[in-house]
């Protein structure tokens, strides 16, 4: 399964501001959620492969930083995204 644009619309019109934006933070922070669900699910039937071990990690990271940046900027929407997508408990 890849990520097509359908998906990825209904991904920024879900959780953005609109299905066309795409550079929200909250967009992005889903988008990357999403993947990263995906991946984990990949791993657990292939465990070597490292290739996609390393994009999962990649991709945590980026997300990190972009939960970082929407904490310091507007505590009010990050606590909306984390509660929308269920990241943290």
């Amino acid at each position: 399964m890849q990520f097509k644009a359908i998906n990825k619309k209904e991904i920024f019109k879900e959780y953005g501001k609109s299905e066309f934006d795409s550079g929200s933070t909250e967009g992005q922070i889903a988008l990357f959620t999403h993947r990263i669900k995906y991946l984990t699910e990949h791993l657990k039937v292939n465990r070597k492969d490292l290739a996609t071990e390393r994009s999962l990690v990649l991709l945590v990271g980026k997300r990190r930083k972009l939960l970082a940046y929407l904490k310091n900027k507007d505590i009010e929407r990050y606590r909306e995204i984390i509660k929308k997508l269920g990241i943290r408990k």
